[in-house]
Order: C-alpha cells, then sequence, then structure tokens
C-alpha cells in the first residue's frame, strides 16, 4: 500500500439485521455456489447431481414447459429428499 491510501472495503448487499425476501437470499446463494464450483444447470447435470446424492437444493423454474422435465426433477428431489424451490 502506498502512503495516503487507505485499504478498500467491501460493502455487504444487505445488512445482517435487515431482513431478506426469498429471490434476494436465492440469488446470495447461488452466487457463492457458482463461486464455489458448487451449481449444478441444466437437466442433465441436475439430474446426475440429485442421484449421486451431491445436492442439496434444486430450484426449478415455475414456466419451464416441459411438463415430463418438471415431474422428473419433483420425483428425483422427492425420492432422494432434496429441497425443492420452485421460482417465478
Amino acid at each position: 500500500m502506498s502512503d495516503g491510501e487507505e485499504p478498500k472495503v467491501i460493502e455487504e448487499v444487505a445488512a445482517a439485521d435487515e431482513p431478506m425476501d426469498t429471490m434476494t437470499a436465492l440469488q446470495h446463494v447461488l452466487k457463492k455456489a457458482l463461486a464455489n464450483d458448487g451449481l449444478s444447470r441444466g437437466l442433465s447435470e441436475a439430474t446426475k447431481s440429485i442421484e449421486k446424492g451431491q445436492a442439496q437444493l434444486c430450484v426449478l423454474a415455475q414456466n419451464c414447459d416441459q411438463p415430463d422435465y418438471t415431474k422428473l426433477i419433483e420425483a428425483l428431489c422427492h425420492e432422494h429428499e432434496v429441497n425443492l424451490i420452485t421460482v417465478p
């Protein structure tokens, strides 16, 4: 550090005592999972992760137009006891 410069401080988006809505919390969780290489995207990757027992949370888009995909993911999550959340 050169003379006169102060260290940069990274501000957190939400304060610890401030309540957070579901979508904001989900965004934080997904960003952290992506940064730590723990995010599976797409039907194929999600199915593999759920079946291997690596998945802890599954996020399913409400506007998915393939009912077979929705049934498959819901059934796998129920069978392997993975938490499932449906988002708009």
